[in-house]
Order: C-alpha cells, then sequence, then structure tokens
C-alpha cells in the first residue's frame, strides 16, 4: 500500500501496522529504509526474508532522541556520547555494545547495535507516532541499489511491504558514515559516509 506522507492518517497507519508486527518503508536523510519493530523477533525474520538478507549482517536502528538509546545499548561509552551531542540528528550511525535481550538477528550475533537519530522530518514523526525505535536498514533487496523514491520500492518490494510512506525523493549519496569504538574508547570507521572520519575524530578529541 502506497500512502503520500502528507496525509496524517498514513503516519499513524504506519505506526500501527509497525505495533503489530509489520513491516513498512520510508524515507530517511540518505536513502528510504525498512521498518520493522526491532523487539519483534517475528518481524525481523520476515524483514530479512524480504531483504533476501544474511542473518550475520546486523541492522541498524532509528530513535527519536537520544535518550531511547539506553533501551539498545547495554552501555554508552562516553567518547559516543561526545559524537552525539556533535552529530546527532545527523548521517552518522554509532555501534554500541547491545543489551543482551534484544534479538540475534538484530545484531546479526555481533552483540552489537547501530544505531542512528535521523534529521528527516518524516522519519522523526514516525519515529515518536510509534513511540520506540525502529529499524532503518535501506529499502532494497540485498545487494541492489537502496531506493530513493517510494516508486522504487513499489516496484521491487510493493507486494511484500504493508506500506510504503511517500515522501519524496531522498538525497541518496553515501549513505551515513558508521562508527564503533573498542574498549580502550579508539574510534573506528566501519563504513565511510557522509560524515567525515576526520571531522569526527576532530569532534571526538574537544574537552568538555
Amino acid at each position: 500500500m502506497l500512502c503520500s506522507a502528507s496525509d496524517p492518517a498514513a503516519l499513524n497507519e504506519a505506526a500501527r501496522l509497525l505495533r503489530q508486527g509489520g513491516l513498512i518503508a520510508f524515507p530517511t536523510e540518505t536513502f528510504y529504509g525498512l521498518g520493522v519493530d526491532p523487539f519483534n523477533a517475528e518481524a525481523l525474520e520476515r524483514l530479512f526474508a524480504v531483504k533476501q538478507r544474511q542473518p550475520d549482517k546486523p541492522v541498524l536502528v532509528l530513535v527519536a532522541e537520544q535518550a531511547q538509546v539506553t533501551e539498545l545499548a547495554a552501555e554508552v561509552p562516553v567518547i559516543l556520547q561526545k559524537l552525539m551531542i556533535r552529530f546527532w540528528p545527523g548521517p552518522l550511525t554509532l555501534v554500541f555494545p547491545g543489551r543482551p535481550t534484544l534479538p540475534p538477528l538484530l545484531t546479526g550475533g555481533t552483540g552489537n547495535i547501530g544505531i542512528r537519530q535521523s534529521p528527516h522530518p518524516l522519519a522523526s514523526q514516525l519515529l515518536h507516532a510509534f513511540g520506540g525505535p525502529i529499524t532503518a536498514t535501506s529499502a532494497n533487496r540485498s545487494g541492489a541499489p537502496p531506493a530513493t523514491t517510494a516508486a522504487e520500492i513499489q516496484e521491487s518490494l510493493g507486494a511484500e511491504i504493508d506500506l510504503i510512506l511517500d515522501g519524496g525523493t531522498t538525497p541518496g549519496g553515501a549513505g551515513s558514515t558508521l562508527v564503533g569504538c573498542d574498549q580502550g574508547q579508539q574510534l573506528c570507521c566501519l563504513r565511510v559516509g557522509v560524515v567525515a572520519f576526520g571531522e569526527i575524530l576532530k569532534a571526538a578529541s574537544v574537552v568538555g
């Protein structure tokens, strides 16, 4: 079902479907994402089946606000907290040690969880309407180009998705930068993206 994001009823319907274990697509600041309730193991299994994604590949999650990170992360290292303050909302995904209660599919068996706060207004509205974190892995089959329009998703995945929120064309490009840190709080760039790693290192080195 393809719905215009300008229709308030569509946003409420998307949130309702998520609560019932549904699978939706919605725009973010980079590409369209596939959203399910990250705490619902059956919904995650469906997400992986639709994407034809390998079970050892983690799925990133969006949060409405920084306080929601603790629902997913076992701890929030100081250095990552500093990056949250500096770059969120924005195209920077941070990898935290996940809570042991998270579904294994969500972390890809790594025990870690990638989290981002999106600056896209529709993504933010959806997260607030749902009332919790939502997955946001790219809306495409694994190995295929990520979608920047609702029409692309409708053509490739439409029959397998409960609802597509059409928010127009997203910017596309490099995607979010993916950054983690080791136990010594040494930052590492896991995926090059919109935010330059040099800028991230500079922000992390600022005292205070």
